[in-house]
């Protein structure tokens, strides 16, 4: 029996990140969960009904950093587990959704604990071990950021409810706040394990059931993360996660008439076709699907006279460089002014010459490996073609090494040509790109960086003069959806800089904040007359 009183969530903060000094108890811990994992050989089998599923088709799961090392496999969803998977999140549907709202969310506040406590160092090393994040990015990543999402979304849900319509005399008015009808399609990637965490939990919280499709290089991560959903209670169909190939995926799943909406994070090529494949479906579904993306960015760093050139260098290293510049809010293109260039590229030397680069177990190594070959190969590619222009010149970095594991120097590139190749096309790894303009070109500089890439995702200015600090904001207003103003372009905190682009970065629906919770919910309005009339006749009848 349900007791009868209005639940509150607990009042949600930022997970507090652990800083793994040498030496320290958290950093022993987490490098013998590191040692413990890679001596594991994990099958990772999908997850369709609660029922670990494995079929006759496999894929390796490797380190990037020592690709020879094969942590394990996981096991590829054909035709029949992808429709059983749909099949499952229709037949858990209606007892999902008419649970009580407070059980659904304390399932996921419960996994957040789970996170933050007994699995954090797990999450971690997964994440270190199969996406080659140092301690540092895993921590705030898998950890604080996953953790973040599961508590802020179950406190935002509760804000949602409470919003109710006002009510004349006689009359009670309310929002019914439902989950969609069918299923949700939850399309994840491999930079971000918090990601992988947050696109199915989110419409699942709500009320939603999901097919969940995970990056294949993110699948020991995944595997932790469904673990986790298991001991946080999650009942049998309400995340089903099926490894697949992408086409494979689509071809089967987009054309179910139960779509309800995708969950998506990854390229803009991906996202534009699953978005043309369900307009030319949209006479098959039972309701117009919700389409929801985050799809890249060519994200800059633009620079005036008056800014600090030591904050710029630090900013270039730290928002191109952290991760190998693999997450889609990375620095990759910078508008610095000729005055202050000098200083700004002998800081950016000797950070990057102090840079270590290696496996994510050595945890003094800054850079790791970039994801796979097929990354490495298109990396490399952009390097050879800047060597070899006669506008563009490397100046830091460019050498590249798969032999041991795919490692890629972090590389500064300066143009003259301000549409240059690598200026304009995102490459997803460790390539900065510097287009140096004159003092007395503000404006036109301006005007090239809001029209230099299709994409406006994140974007981050450098300046003292409060006028000018305004006056770029003016001029780069739809050029991104986060936009920092004297710090890096990346390291969004939920709750605090919710996130999200425009343009050919995505729809802009702000994951992070309310705001997406509500593309996972159609709300019912309700109007109850307490005493209804009993005569056709209006007053101005007479």
């Amino acid at each position: 029996m349900i007791s009868s009183h209005i639940p509150s969530v607990p009042h949600p903060v930022n997970e507090p990140v652990r800083q793994y000094l040498p030496g320290s108890a958290e950093t022993l811990a987490l490098q013998a969960e590191w040692d413990r994992m890679a001596a594991i050989k994990y099958e990772i089998p999908c997850v369709i009904n609660g029922k670990e599923v494995f079929t006759d088709k496999t894929e390796n799961v490797v380190m990037p950093h020592y690709h020879q090392h094969i942590l394990g496999v996981s096991y590829l969803a054909g035709d029949k587990e992808l429709n059983d998977a749909v099949d499952a999140a229709l037949a858990a549907q209606e007892q999902w959704r008419s649970m009580p709202w407070q059980s659904r969310v304390a399932v996921f506040l419960k996994a957040a604990d789970l996170l933050a406590g007994p699995y954090r160092n797990t999450i971690n090393a997964a994440t270190m071990l199969g996406q080659s994040k140092n301690c540092f990015q895993a921590e705030i990543d898998s950890a604080c950021e996953f953790i973040d999402f599961l508590r802020f979304n179950a406190y935002y849900y509760q804000e949602i409810m409470r919003e109710q319509p006002i009510s004349s005399e006689g009359i009670w008015n309310q929002l019914d706040w439902r989950p969609l009808e069918g299923f949700v399609l939850a399309i994840t990637p491999f930079n971000f394990t918090a990601i992988a965490g947050n696109l199915p939990s989110t419409p699942a919280l709500v009320g939603n059931t999901v097919v969940w499709k995970p990056s294949g290089t993110q699948m020991l991560s995944a595997h932790i993360i469904m673990q986790v959903f298991k001991e946080a209670g999650l009942p049998d169909g309400v995340i089903n996660m099926v490894a697949a190939d992408g086409p494979d995926a689509g071809r089967v799943l987009l054309p179910r008439p139960e779509l309800s909406g995708v969950h998506f994070t990854g390229s803009t090529g991906t996202f534009q076709h699953i978005y043309k494949e369900v307009g030319g479906n949209i006479d098959r579904y039972h309701s117009y699907p919700r389409m929801v993306g985050e799809t890249g960015g060519k994200d800059f760093v633009f620079a005036h006279q008056s800014a600090d050139s030591k904050a710029v260098a630090t900013a270039l290293s730290r928002g191109a460089f952290e991760y190998q510049g693999q997450k889609c809010s990375a620095a990759s293109r910078a508008y610095i002014p000729a005055s202050i260039w000098e200083a700004v590229k002998d800081y950016l030397q000797e950070d990057l010459a102090s840079f270590k680069m290696g496996s994510t177990r050595d945890f003094s190594n800054f850079i790791n490996a970039v994801i796979d070959e097929r990354s490495f190969d298109k990396i490399s590619n952009y390097i050879e073609f800047a060597k070899n222009a006669d506008d563009a010149e490397v100046i830091i970095g460019g050498k590249c090494d798969k032999s041991v594991g795919y490692f890629i120097e972090p590389t500064v590139v300066v143009t003259t040509n301000p549409k240059f190749k690598t200026m304009t096309e995102e490459i997803f790894g460790p390539v900065l790109t510097i287009y140096v303009y004159n003092d007395n070109q503000l404006d036109e500089t301006l005007k090239l960086c809001d029209k230099g890439s299709p994409y406006a995702l994140t974007g981050a200015i450098y300046a003292q003069d409060r006028y000018v600090i305004n006056h770029m904001m003016d001029k780069l207003r739809f050029a991104a959806g986060n936009f920092y103003i004297n710090d890096k372009p990346t390291g969004a905190v939920v709750g605090q800089q919710p996130f999200g682009g425009g343009r050919a970065s995505g729809t802009n629906d702000k994951a992070g904040s309310a705001l997406n919770l509500y593309r996972w919910i159609s709300p019912r309005t309700i109007k109850e007359t307490f005493v209804p009339p009993t005569d056709y006749r209006y007053p101005f009848l007479g």
